[in-house]
């Protein structure tokens, strides 16, 4: 990786942390600078503001739902592949009660006006509620997917909020394992 494109994902990668932990609205230039250890002065050369950086930040998360996709994909059964999807959601329960759903905690935020962003975050969502509507398609649920995979995503978003609410990991942790054993007889 060359050296421009170094501090470019340092910065990105400090945006996204950053704005997971302290949303968008609270994290500053100078703060994404100071983690990515790139100086103040320098961000602008890769972003003119911070909202592109907020796009690369989209970008880089959108990519990773990709990857996710992919590599479930790759999994035997439907319902390995809708369980391996829960099982991500509730990887880092200790991090969800900190700090709340990575996708749901960004679109919660973003989505409260009408720009592009809250377009990139929608269609963020979108493609996971697409991704596991294709998952009940394939397990013959017809025009019952939409609702089975909304179902999902709402109880993992819920019980994610609740998890954070309380500061209580053992919701997602117990709620994961409910889902799952859903999925076997869906």
């Amino acid at each position: 990786m060359s050296r421009k494109n170094d501090k470019r994902s340092r910065l990105v990668d400090a945006a996204d942390k950053l704005i997971y932990q302290q949303t968008f609205n609270s994290t500053t230039l100078a703060d994404i600078a100071t983690l990515a250890d790139v100086p103040l002065g320098n961000v602008y050369y890769y972003f003119k503001t911070k909202e592109d950086i907020l796009k690369a930040v989209i970008q880089k998360r959108t990519a990773n739902l990709e990857e996710h996709f992919a590599a479930w994909e790759k999994l035997p059964s439907t319902k390995e592949r809708l369980v391996a999807f829960i099982e991500q959601s509730a990887t880092d329960a200790e991090t969800t009660a900190r700090f709340g759903s990575e996708l749901g905690s960004l679109c919660q935020e973003l989505s409260k006006n009408s720009s592009e962003i809250s377009e990139l975050t929608t269609n963020m969502m979108r493609s996971v509620l697409a991704w596991v509507e294709k998952q009940f398609k394939s397990l013959g649920k017809g025009e019952r997917s939409l609702t089975l995979a909304e179902h999902l995503i709402a109880r993992l978003q819920g019980v994610s909020l609740l998890t954070l609410t309380f500061k209580d990991p053992s919701f997602l942790q117990q709620q994961s394992k409910t889902l799952e054993s859903w999925i076997e007889t869906v």
